[in-house]
């Protein structure tokens, strides 16, 4: 990307100081801008290159604007940019500005249009949504790290598995934890040759996950004390509870603790019209990976090696009248209400009492 010429920075530097909305469409190379007035007018459009350099002798010369930028892979890091240089950021949620995503004339130079001449009218239009801090988004990165480590031990385990049923034999053990080259002790020598190296690698990895495990374990104890007060549920551990606190990162940021659930996308989601009134699924909004982990939780809190608690007994209610598919709905449930319980335990700092509930039903019942 060449260096911005002396033309294009003297129209920078020559915008009016009257109000002013961006629209910046994020690529990976390159990124294009749109500039209008207070009437919708184009002021000036432009390519920039994605570097902070750029960005940064950009919009560095421009007055206090509000800038809408779309959800993405640099929109974290371009955000904090800007916010830094003055101006007002909108990063706009991908999936809900339809008029881009659905858009049957898809062009970098007309979606930077569309969100500058949205979030010129209403900011809501865009459904904004607030990027985690520096320091959360560095450690979360460790979570996710180990994240990708967990899915590649997983599919070379299945590989290995697979190779060695097509062959008509089987490696011992089923823990992925533990698999190594030992495990490989009881086939063909032929097969022993062509398994080892990934057998290799896969002890490899469970070797490198489990300094993960120990890199989260000491900064949850150094830097996150409030992962304490959400480990008080059984079910939940280190790994679930910083995830959930460096995912959520403000607890202050949800108005109830009820809307933790339907951020995440565990709550059904609606197309209500008229007397119509459909049952659906849950949205999947929100992060996916925290889903993932509280769903982990809520299938420990109803499985065999769950305590009893108010949760558990909820949860199992509920799967007993659920019909064929009672477990599956009863888990989704657990796991918003354990999201809910969460949330309620880090704003309140309460200690966690499991049978609170049933308690107090006991009590109103004796009197």
């Amino acid at each position: 990307m060449k260096k911005i010429s002396t033309v294009a920075a003297n129209e920078i530097r020559n915008i009016s100081p009257e109000k002013l909305t961006i629209g910046l469409d994020l690529g990976d190379r390159s990124s294009w801008y749109c500039v209008v007035d207070e009437g919708g007018r184009i002021v000036l459009e432009q390519r920039v290159s994605t570097t902070g350099k750029a960005l940064s002798e950009v919009f560095g010369g421009m007055p206090r604007s509000r800038v809408a930028l779309e959800t993405g892979m640099h929109s974290p890091w371009v955000s904090r940019l800007l916010s830094g240089l003055g101006h007002e950021v909108i990063v706009a949620h991908a999936r809900q500005v339809r008029l881009i995503g659905e858009s049957r004339k898809k062009d970098d130079r007309l979606d930077a249009q569309t969100l500058a001449r949205l979030a010129r009218i209403d900011p809501e239009l865009l459904c904004p949504v607030k990027h985690r801090s520096r320091q959360a988004q560095a450690d979360l990165t460790v979570i996710r790290a180990r994240a990708g480590l967990v899915r590649t031990r997983t599919a070379l385990v299945n590989t290995a598995r697979g190779l060695a049923k097509s062959y008509g034999e089987r490696l011992r053990g089923c823990n992925v934890r533990n698999m190594n080259p030992e495990k490989a002790e009881g086939l063909s020598t032929e097969l022993q040759a062509a398994l080892e190296p990934l057998l290799v690698a896969l002890q490899s990895l469970s070797e490198q996950i489990a300094e993960y495990n120990e890199r989260i374990e000491t900064l949850a104890e150094e830097s996150y004390p409030q992962v304490e007060l959400l480990k008080q549920v059984k079910g939940v551990g280190t790994l679930i509870a910083l995830t959930f606190l460096l995912t959520l990162e403000d607890p202050h940021r949800f108005r109830k603790s009820r809307d933790v659930g339907c951020y995440l996308g565990l709550q059904p989601g609606r197309r209500n019209s008229g007397q119509s009134e459909p049952q659906m699924h849950i949205s999947k909004e929100g992060d996916p990976y925290l889903r993932t982990l509280l769903v982990q939780g809520a299938q420990h809190i109803l499985g065999p090696f769950g305590v009893d608690c108010d949760l558990r007994r909820w949860g199992l209610k509920l799967s007993e009248r659920g019909g064929r598919s009672g477990k599956k709905r009863a888990i989704i449930a657990v796991a918003r209400k354990l999201a809910v319980l969460l949330h309620h335990l880090w704003v309140s700092g309460e200690v966690y009492e499991p049978l609170h509930n049933s308690r107090q039903s006991a009590v109103a019942v004796a009197a």
